[in-house]
């Protein structure tokens, strides 16, 4: 039997379909802007998100790397959450690739506040340093998957159209806002100057995200992706994983919201202490061990085929997916009931 894996979005693979979206894939040489799969996966997904272009990329991490780049003078620095995805998982890129330095705010499960952001601007002139964009995270990864949403969001580009520097939006998990909130895509998008978006999460890809944003953005972002290496050939085989995820993948991630929400319900009902559920919007729970270790939790787990990430001493996280359906999901909960009730081992 298969693992029911819940470490992360990352670990799902591919669909049978969208091994055979793959095998025929049209292709080309995409460094010379002639593979007809990136280019129409890029097409779409700036059409879809109110902006101008796209370029494709191998990584999330490369597509806010570049975006970074392309945006933020060297030099300058970025407002964030001090939790945030670029902040604390990226090994320190931003300030080697885009030259840049962080501003921290601790935000409400992850999420920047418009008036919080507007207090840490630094003032401008000698001796402080520039401030050079506002960065946001949609969803929030160490927020447990909370969302901004569209008011919240366009109020922070009023923030950064007061200040005259440009909203990034990390949108490693966009997709799963959306599905969320029900708001339009192009609304949502728009109001990021640039943003990148994720295909290899929620919507199951292999590999792939996009960083998507104004022409002229683009085009030096897609120079900065050569730099730093992520210049492509035949890549529409990928082009074409993201395609047909975003084609029969996008529809289903309400799922994986239920079943979070369930987990997270279930572990509640007897451990209402350690989770509280009215926090699990998406697909991303944390749930407190108490007084036992949370990597021993996720050892005695493991050793029955479920399989959980320790955040902490005494913090799991799970994240549901289409890998795992809600059967799964069921039997994650029931383990991780009994294990939270099991005594600690001497």
């Amino acid at each position: 039997m298969d693992p029911i894996d819940l470490r992360s979005d990352t670990v799902t693979r591919p669909t049978e379909g969208m091994r055979r979206a793959m095998a025929t894939a049209e292709v080309g040489d995409d460094q010379y802007g002639e593979d007809p799969s990136v280019r129409a996966l890029e097409e779409a997904v700036a059409g879809l998100l109110g902006q101008e272009a796209a370029v494709f990329t191998p990584t999330g991490i490369m597509a806010t790397q570049i975006l970074l780049r392309a945006l933020v003078p060297p030099g300058s620095e970025v407002v964030c959450e001090a939790n945030a995805h670029v902040v604390a998982y990226e090994a320190g890129a931003a300030a080697i690739n885009a030259q840049v330095q962080f501003r921290t705010v601790t935000g409400d499960q992850g999420r920047l506040a418009p008036q919080q952001v507007r207090g840490a601007l630094r003032p401008v002139g000698f001796p402080n340093t520039e401030v050079g964009a506002i960065s946001v995270e949609e969803t929030t990864n160490r927020g447990g998957g909370a969302v901004h949403g569209l008011e919240r969001l366009r109020a922070l580009r009023a923030v950064a159209d007061e200040r005259g520097v440009p909203l990034h939006g990390d949108g490693a998990r966009l997709w799963n806002a959306l599905a969320a909130t029900g708001e339009d895509p192009a609304a949502v998008g728009g109001s990021c100057t640039a943003l990148s978006v994720c295909l290899s999460k929620g919507l199951g890809a292999p590999v792939g995200s996009l960083a998507v944003g104004p022409a002229a953005v683009i085009a030096d972002a897609r120079v900065w992706r050569r730099r730093f290496g992520g210049a492509m050939r035949q890549a529409g085989v990928l082009a074409a994983a993201g395609s047909y995820a975003l084609a029969h993948h996008r529809e289903r991630l309400g799922e994986d919201h239920a079943n979070a929400h369930a987990i997270a319900e279930r572990v509640a009902a007897v451990h209402g202490d350690l989770i509280e559920p009215t926090s699990v919007t998406t697909n991303i729970l944390y749930v407190g061990t108490g007084d036992r270790l949370a990597s021993e939790v996720a050892a005695e787990l493991a050793e029955q085929g479920i399989l959980v990430a320790a955040f902490g001493p005494h913090l799991l996280r799970l994240v549901t997916h289409l890998d795992v359906d809600a059967a799964g999901c069921r039997r994650a909960a029931e383990a991780l009931v009994a294990a939270l009730a099991a005594p600690e081992r001497p």
